[in-house]
């Protein structure tokens, strides 16, 4: 077992040390379940096995000693020298082995890292400027895992409905042309929406959706002013970013899935959402790869529904629940 176990922690050092590299791309969902699976084989063995035989291996040890002292005492013998206390010959016999405490020993700390990362609550770091001004650059976020429905880890299908994402909701999602990629951006159109983005004007089944200047927004990262506006999606306001110097056109669109339903223009975009995907678009309006260019976001790819903001080391001021 010792060797089986080395080549076994060999195995997950290899794969994490390659992902790390950038020689695979890694997936840590699925190096999470394959953990629990193995630590909780372990464990088992651990539970039913391996610690009887070390309990058994220290009573005997006790039993042997006690009729040791019996014959010594029967020839009048009360007392030889390293007679008497076996405490640490049988903390050693019960000590786990290595092999062991590297696997057993971690399966509960991995079961609750699973559990709460699959069904409960994630955590993800904002990598890009995509989300701004609700979202920066270092910010480490809580995604809501259960809001729109459980989904079985690795394979993600959905074992509850949940609620509907709603126009709005800050969203993390599987990245269509690559699902292993999980991106971030707000729910701008849900199925059977007509979305329109023309002249920078986002306008949602022929009505405009309004958007109200606010005072220009300092991005400490650039050291640049943008302009910023209010705008209501859903029950709760948020603030985007439009520079008007931006070309309204969207160059560079792929050919994605239900194409046909975006018509494209020098106005801009304008799609039909269908039934069982999302549009979505990210705040910082004219520096966001988005529905516009790749097309929309089947259900299946839904990972859950941002809310928090738990940790900026760079600024703790950002702490706090967001729209």
């Amino acid at each position: 077992m010792p060797i089986l176990t080395s080549f076994v922690l060999a195995g997950f050092a290899a794969y994490i040390g390659a992902w790390l590299l950038g020689r695979i791309e890694g997936n840590f969902a699925l190096l999470l379940f394959i953990a629990t699976v193995v630590t909780g084989l372990y464990w088992l063995a651990e539970r039913f096995y391996f610690l009887p035989r070390r309990h058994k291996a220290a009573l005997a040890l006790e039993q042997s000693a006690a009729e040791r002292r019996k014959a010594l005492q029967e020839k009048g013998i009360n007392r030889v020298d390293g007679d008497g206390d076996i405490s640490k010959a049988q903390a050693t016999l019960l000590m786990q082995p290595w092999w062991l405490d590297w696997t057993a020993g971690l399966f509960p700390v991995i079961l609750v890292v699973f559990v709460l990362r699959s069904f409960l609550f994630e955590p993800f770091k904002i990598p890009s400027g995509s989300m701004i001004p609700t979202l920066l650059i270092g910010d480490l976020i809580l995604v809501n895992k259960f809001t729109y429905g459980i989904r079985l880890p690795v394979v993600n299908t959905k074992i509850t409905e949940g609620n509907a994402p709603q126009r709005g909701d800050v969203m993390v999602f599987r990245y269509p042309p690559q699902p292993s990629v999980d991106y971030i951006k707000r729910v701008v159109g849900v199925p059977g929406d007509e979305v329109a983005y023309l002249n920078k004007r986002l306008t949602i089944n022929g009505k405009e959706v309004p958007a109200t200047a606010q005072p220009d927004f300092f991005d400490e990262s650039t050291m640049r002013y943008f302009k910023q506006f209010e705008e209501v999606l859903g029950e709760k306001p948020h603030r985007v970013l439009n520079n008007p110097d931006a070309p309204a056109f969207v160059q560079g669109a792929a050919n994605f899935p239900y194409r046909d339903n975006c018509r494209y223009s020098v106005e801009g975009v304008v799609c039909k959402v269908p039934q069982g995907h999302y549009f979505m678009m990210g705040d910082n309006r004219d520096n966001s790869l988005d529905s516009r260019y790749w097309g929309f976001v089947p259900d299946q790819n839904i990972v859950g529904k941002a809310f928090f903001v738990w940790m900026n080391f760079g600024n703790l001021r950002r702490i706090g629940a967001f729209n």
